[in-house]
C-alpha cells in the first residue's frame, strides 16, 4: 500500500492481512517501527472496513529481530529515542483497536518475539522457533513482552541462555501458543479472525480495550470492571441482536462499529 516502505496491507470479507515484508528476515530498523506504529496505532484510517488483523511475515521468517546495523550504532545519546520508536510499534499492536491475530513461522527472535506478545493470541507453526538473543548481542529486552506469553522460569531460561524453542516445545513448556502445521498457520489464524469478525463490531473494540484494562488489574477489580460494560453493552441494539441470532439460530445483523463507546461506563 501506498506510504508503507516495509509491510504489505491486504484487506478482504473485514479481515485485515498485514505483511512484514523487509527481506530477507524482516528484521526491524528505525522506520519499520515507525510504519508499525502508524498503521497499528489506527487502522481504519488505511483499510476503514477491517475489522480483525493478522500479521505475518514474507519469506521463510516472521521476524528475525531487530536490525544489527542499528544496534551498532546505539549510544546512550541516541538510545532513547530508538527504544521509544520500539516500545510505540509494540504498543500500537497490544492497544491497537482491532484484535491482531499473530501467525508465526519461521523464527520470532527478539522484536519477533515482542511483536507476537503484543498481539492478541498467536498461532505458530509446529516447527517455528522463539528466542530471546538479546545477551547474545549485548542488549537489553523482550522479557517483560514474552511474559504475556510464557511463564517466568521460562522466560528467563530462554533470556539467560539465548536458546531457540521450537513452537511445540515452547507449548509444552507453558507458553500460550495455537501450534498447526506449517502450510496451515495463515488459514487457521485468518479462521479465527473471521470469527472475531462475525460478532459485532462495535462489542469488539470495547472488548478489546476492557481486555487491556484488566490484564493488569486483581480479579476482585477486573471482574467488576467487565461487569460495568456488560451493563453499558446490554444497552446497545448490538446486545439483543446477538441474544435474539443466537436463540433464533440465524446469523446476526449487526450495525457498523460506533468507535464513539469509550470505556466511561
Amino acid at each position: 500500500m501506498a506510504g508503507f516502505k516495509n509491510l504489505r496491507l491486504e484487506c478482504e470479507e473485514g479481515i485485515a492481512t498485514v505483511t512484514l515484508a523487509r527481506g530477507p528476515v524482516n528484521a526491524f530498523d528505525r522506520e519499520m517501527y515507525i510504519e508499525v506504529a502508524d498503521l497499528f496505532r489506527d487502522p481504519h484510517r488505511f483499510e476503514p472496513s477491517a475489522r480483525a488483523i493478522v500479521l505475518r511475515g514474507a519469506g521463510k521468517h516472521f521476524c528475525a529481530g531487530n536490525d544489527l546495523d542499528e544496534f551498532a550504532t546505539m549510544t546512550p545519546e541516541n538510545g532513547p529515542e530508538r527504544m521509544w520508536r520500539v516500545r510505540e510499534a509494540f504498543f500500537a499492536i497490544q492497544f491497537c483497536p482491532l484484535p491482531v491475530v499473530g501467525a508465526v513461522h519461521g523464527v520470532a527472535l527478539g522484536t519477533g518475539i515482542g511483536l507476537a506478545a503484543s498481539c492478541d493470541f498467536v498461532v505458530a507453526a509446529e516447527d517455528a522457533r522463539f528466542g530471546l538473543p538479546e545477551l547474545t548481542v549485548g542488549v537489553m529486552g523482550g522479557a517483560r513482552h514474552l511474559a504475556r506469553m510464557a511463564p517466568q522460569p521460562l522466560v528467563r531460561r530462554m533470556f539467560f541462555t539465548g536458546e531457540h524453542v521450537a513452537a511445540r516445545a515452547f507449548a509444552d513448556a507453558g507458553a500460550s501458543l495455537v501450534v498447526c502445521p506449517a502450510d496451515e498457520v495463515f488459514a487457521r489464524a485468518r479462521a479465527y479472525a473471521q470469527k472475531i469478525a462475525a460478532f459485532s463490531p462495535t462489542a469488539v473494540r470495547l472488548a478489546k480495550r476492557v481486555l487491556n484494562c484488566v490484564e493488569t488489574m486483581d480479579m476482585k477489580s477486573g471482574y467488576e470492571f467487565e461487569q460495568r460494560f456488560t451493563v453499558k453493552m446490554s444497552g446497545h441494539p448490538d446486545s439483543k441482536e446477538a441474544l435474539r441470532a443466537f436463540v433464533e439460530s440465524r446469523p446476526a445483523a449487526y450495525r457498523p462499529a460506533e468507535p464513539s463507546w469509550t470505556l466511561e461506563p
